[in-house]
């Protein structure tokens, strides 16, 4: 069943080639998972143990922050979604995973995942890379937040996910972009 998810294991060969071994030893650990739109993949308050992989459809994480609800990251097909800092810490997390479209997700769980490193280090140094460029992708996040306008984050975002505006609802947008619904409709009535 898992030969039919090519995907990600070219996901994975465009991040670090690994051995035929290592593709089998990691194909007997993913599940596939289909879930509806609305749900969510991982609730908040609980420990992320594993790591998707967005075959189909669209999910965010998200949190919620003097009640209201911000949107920290988008995943689009052919992407990875874990709560990193739980993963890691095995501590609870106060971040969820929500579906934003019916979706077709590889799980991997991280304590098999990682039990396999020892075996197989080419596996431990693809996954080495995935969180140093998810790394890298948060210190981008974090300085894009701090260092560019809101006008500015709206055209990155546009020039980096061109489908955004017909798959995300605006408000997850506006507060992804960290700014209402309204200051989102006049950035968008200007450009």
């Amino acid at each position: 069943m898992m030969e039919e998810h090519t995907g990600l294991f070219k996901f994975f060969d465009g991040i670090h080639p690994i051995s035929a071994k290592s593709k089998e030893a990691l194909r007997k650990i993913c599940f596939e998972l289909a879930m509806p739109k609305g749900k969510d993949l991982q609730s908040i308050g609980h420990t992320c143990k594993t790591i998707y992989y967005v075959e189909k459809g669209l999910a965010r994480t998200y949190y919620y922050k003097d009640g209201n609800d911000i949107t920290e990251s988008f995943a689009f097909e052919n992407s990875l979604i874990a709560r990193v800092e739980s993963l890691f810490t095995g501590n609870p997390s106060k971040k969820g995973i929500q579906l934003l479209e019916d979706s077709i997700l590889i799980g991997i769980p991280s304590p098999e995942l990682f039990n396999l490193y020892d075996q197989h280090h080419d596996i431990e140094r693809l996954f080495r890379r995935i969180f140093e460029s998810a790394y890298v992708e948060t210190i981008n996040r974090i300085e894009s937040l701090q260092f560019h306008t809101a006008e500015e984050r709206y055209k990155d975002l546009l020039s980096t996910s061109p489908n955004l505006l017909q798959r995300v609802p605006l408000k997850h947008i506006a507060s992804y972009l960290g700014i209402t619904q309204v200051s989102l409709s006049r950035i968008r009535a200007q450009i």
